[in-house]
């Protein structure tokens, strides 16, 4: 079992800097891949990184390559998402989600599912936050 605390939206203008947080308890081994998604009102889902706790995987959106980066703290056991140069078509509920397996390997295949919206990718995350909130405007 993983739980999962968003934390750190908030309202911001455009150009401006945001870093959302996601606490992760439960389950802190390295076995844990992280992912970040976003919904809109009235869009579909889509992933944002997928990030991998025991290292060597980290794949962003292409809408977001160049301003954001996925980082942790192991110490907090913390996911941190820093969004730079934001856009108003940045604004959504984040969330982080977490699906528990062993291996870097399985990186290129969980990113690219993920971060095209594949909806039985996005299923395959068993764990989810309440989300944070992120605007976007001027």
């Amino acid at each position: 079992q993983v739980q999962l605390v968003e934390s750190g939206g908030g309202s911001v203008q455009p150009g401006g800097s945001l870093r959302v947080s996601c606490a992760v308890s439960g389950y802190t081994g390295s076995c844990n891949y992280i992912a970040w998604f976003r919904q809109a009102p009235g869009k579909e889902r889509e992933g944002v990184a997928v990030f991998y706790i025991g290292g060597g995987c980290t794949d962003l959106a292409d809408s977001v390559k160049g301003r954001f980066t996925i980082s942790q703290d192991n110490a907090k056991n913390t996911v941190y998402l820093q969004m730079n140069n934001l856009e108003p078509e940045d604004t959504a509920m984040y969330y982080c989600a977490a699906r528990t397996l062993c291996g870097r390997n399985y990186c290129a295949a969980i990113a690219r599912g993920a971060l095209t919206g594949a909806q039985s990718s996005i299923s395959a995350f068993p764990y989810w936050g309440q989300g944070t909130q992120v605007t976007v405007s001027s």
